[in-house]
């Protein structure tokens, strides 16, 4: 995401990243990274759980998930992972981003 980030900038679109995680490995993750966009912990799963993401593949963590997300807060399109690798590609999300945008 961090490669594509600009793409999403020119698009209009902000990158947020969730994570079930301490606020301290996430923001080491970030760091890491060095993930210009937004990356937030969700140690107490409140977020993963409102979204209906939360242990979907039984290990204690969110789904690997992608929501679109519009000015009014409607979740126009999203993608839930099969498994913990199964992620949309920055070029998929993208389109989707630009669909969203022109409906």
């Amino acid at each position: 995401m961090q490669n594509n980030y600009g793409s999403f900038q020119n698009a209009g679109a902000e990158i947020v990243a969730l994570a079930v995680a301490p606020l301290a490995s996430v923001s080491g993750a970030q760091q890491t990274v060095r993930a210009a966009f937004t990356m937030l912990a969700d140690s107490v799963h409140q977020a993963a759980e409102a979204y209906s993401v939360y242990n979907l593949l039984g290990d204690g963590y969110a789904a690997p998930t992608v929501f679109i997300i519009d000015t009014d807060g409607r979740i126009t399109w999203s993608r839930v992972g099969q498994n913990a690798t199964d992620r949309p590609n920055a070029q998929t999300i993208l389109q989707k981003l630009q669909e969203a945008i022109s409906e």
